[in-house]
């Protein structure tokens, strides 16, 4: 991750009982994520607060390439998949200002 990446955090809400089979579908659809060429990676939260409430963050180039994969058959596939487990959620979306990774890079 470095500054200038667009990132973009979903909070879903899952419905009762159906958290595992859930994460197990998320996890096998995420390559439809992961292997377009300007995502930088996506992550999947649990919360500690709430049941049920996940969080996925993923991070691309920049915010055109990502409207593009939204737009894209590819992401209505992966949409689709995980919708039966949805109860609820939002969509946020942001731009990183600075990396305070192990892997930033340093400012000048």
């Amino acid at each position: 991750m470095t500054a200038g990446t667009f990132r973009v955090m979903l909070r879903m809400q899952i419905k009762p009982g159906m958290d595992e089979e859930f994460e197990q579908t998320w996890y096998e659809v995420g390559d439809a994520v992961t292997q377009h060429p300007a995502n930088r990676g996506q992550w999947l939260s649990k919360s500690a607060e709430e049941a049920g409430v996940y969080y996925i963050v993923s991070d691309w180039v920049d915010e055109p390439r990502f409207r593009e994969f939204e737009r894209s058959e590819r992401h209505l596939e992966h949409r689709t998949k995980l919708h039966p487990y949805r109860s609820g959620g939002s969509m946020t979306t942001m731009n990183v200002v600075y990396d305070m990774s192990r892997e930033r890079v340093r400012r000048p």
